[in-house]
Order: structure tokens, then sequence, then C-alpha cells
């Protein structure tokens, strides 16, 4: 199966169609659901300050933190469901409520990310694949894998990140959501260039953000939007690293999604923290990207009950494959 495999061979038409269909019930329910659980975080982290001693608000807040960043990568899979279409049937429910409701709170842009994703579904696992950074230079070793995670948790990775959005919402740097950003000519830009151009590029960030300040600054807790802060710098980067491994990490360069794609089991842990939506049914994702998430694991069924895909490795079993290499090169 080196050549690339057609969904057309696998299902019928009647199929296909039925596997595609959408919903905005199933959308609505997937981004009120994902700020539904934020709001419930913010209010019992709230509730724990008050209530708990300095012991117990600790570990609510390390709970908080995990489930937070969990919901805020959520955000990132719902625009990327959206950038497909089939989060909901409305188009501007995809184009326009997704990008203010779950894109821009996370500093993203979906008329950015479309483009951009969509030549990763055409050129996976290429030179051309602008994704192919993330999972560069694995298999690596298990102490290796330890510091990356390291420096995911302890912020490092979250502050270059912000660093690299503000200076590609400046006009320094080519809008990128990986490390393999360039830089942008700045020749005849005057000073006053760069704040503008920002605050035009970051006005959704801003706004969105302010936003959320602000209402916690009424209730009388704005000291949670530092906790929002936390999340998105410390676990957030970790759980995508771990994503992006669980996808496309060690797999052949091929056309054909079977061997350059990877679909994973995950657990409620799991779908807490590195799987939401849906997302770890990467296979059948990148075989047929019309499918709405709700649909994916009935579509990974009848794969199964074809052979056309086998059954899928666990995250621990991934993150095991990914740190085989005995010694650095």
């Amino acid at each position: 199966m080196h050549n690339k495999t057609k969904i057309s061979d696998i299902l019928s038409r009647d199929e296909i169609k039925s596997f595609s269909e959408r919903s905005d019930a199933w959308g609505a329910w997937a981004v009120g659901s994902t700020w539904g659980v934020l709001a419930l975080t913010f209010i019992g982290l709230a509730w724990a300050r008050e209530l708990l001693p300095w012991w117990g608000f600790s570990l609510a807040l390390i709970l908080s933190v995990v489930i937070i960043a969990g919901r805020q990568l959520c955000f990132g899979i719902l625009q990327h469901d959206a950038a497909h279409g089939t989060l909901f049937k409305n188009k501007w429910c995809n184009d326009v409520l997704v990008d203010w409701l779950c894109a821009r709170p996370i500093w993203n842009d979906l008329r950015k990310y479309r483009p951009y994703h969509l030549t990763h579904h055409a050129k996976t696992s290429t030179a051309d694949d602008p994704d192919l950074c993330l999972v560069a230079g694995l298999p690596t070793t298990r102490r290796s894998l330890m510091r990356k995670c390291m420096r995911d948790l302890s912020g490092v990775t979250g502050l270059k990140f912000l660093l690299g959005r503000l200076l590609m919402d400046a006009g320094v740097l080519q809008w990128s959501l990986t490390s393999d950003v360039r830089r942008l000519p700045q020749e005849s830009r005057r000073w006053w260039d760069y704040p503008r151009t920002f605050f035009r590029n970051a006005r959704g960030l801003l706004l969105t953000n302010g936003l959320l300040l602000t209402v916690f600054w009424i209730s009388g807790n704005g000291w949670l939007y530092g906790v929002w802060v936390l999340a998105y710098i410390t676990p957030f980067p970790l759980f995508i690293r771990i994503r992006s491994m669980a996808e496309h990490a060690c797999l052949e360069s091929s056309p054909n999604v079977l061997r350059s794609t990877r679909t994973t089991q995950a657990g409620w842990i799991a779908r807490a923290c590195v799987a939401p939506i849906r997302v770890n049914f990467h296979i059948e994702h990148h075989l047929m990207a019309s499918v709405p998430y709700f649909r994916l694991p009935k579509l990974h069924a009848l794969l199964r009950q074809r052979g056309i895909v086998a059954q899928p490795p666990t995250y621990l079993q991934v993150l095991k494959r990914v740190s085989m290499r005995t010694h650095d090169v």
C-alpha cells in the first residue's frame, strides 16, 4: 500500500455522504461544553482559594492548570475542524464564530491557519509539509525527550512561543504555528510600523483576552487570568508536543496516509489533555477530512472491520516508540 489510498476504494458513495453529514447541534455542543468546562474549573478554583487550606488549594491549582491547558488545546482542535468546514453546517459559524470563540482566545487566526493546515494535508510527511519540524529528529533518546518535556513544563517553550507570536504579529517574522519561522524584510519600515502592525494583527487576542480579564476582575478574581496564562505557557505546549508526535512521528514519508499517519487509543485522561473531540482518530481524518469529529469513531470501527487499519497504540506506547533511540547522534 505504498500508493495513495483513495477513500472511494474503501467506502461506497452513500457511505461517504453519510459520514460527511455535519451537525450544527454537535458543533454547538463542542464549543459550548469546552467553555462550560473552563467556567466550572475557574469557579471551582475560586472557591478552593476561599475554602481550602494552602496545600488543598495548591493541588486544586495544579489540577485546574492541567484541565485549562487541555481545553486550550481543544480550542485549537475546534479551530482545526472549522478550518475543514466540518464543525458546523453553517459557514458563518465555521468561519467567524469559531474564529472568535476558539482561535482568537489562544492567539490564533483561522484565516491564516486554514491555508497553512490544508498544505499539511496535501504535503503530509514530505519536505513541503509545514508541520514536519514538529516531529523532526524522532525517534530520540528517553533523556532527550525528557529534556523537551521539561522545557515545556517549565514555561521555556511557552515563553518562546509568545515571543515568536509577538514578532509575527508585528510583521518581523512570517506567520507559522511551528518553530520553522522566517524573518520578513524590514527595509523602509519606521518604528511606529511595528506597534501599528501588531495591534492590527493581534486585535482578536487583545479583545477576547481583555474580555476574559474583565469578567475575572468584575467577579473579584482577577488573579484567575494569571492561571489562564500559566496553563498556556506550561502544560499547553507539552500537550501540543504529545499530540503531534502521536499523529505523525516515526512513520514513513509516504503519500499513503495509512503509512504516514497514526490513530491512537485515547482514554478519558488522554481525551482531557491531548486528544479532545476525537482528534486521536487521525488516520481516519487524513483519509477523509470531510468527516466531522463525532463520526470518526464509527468510521474507525468500519475501517477496522474491513481490515484497513489495525489496533491503534496507546499514547504511552507512542511515547516509548519516539524515545527508543539508545544514544544521541
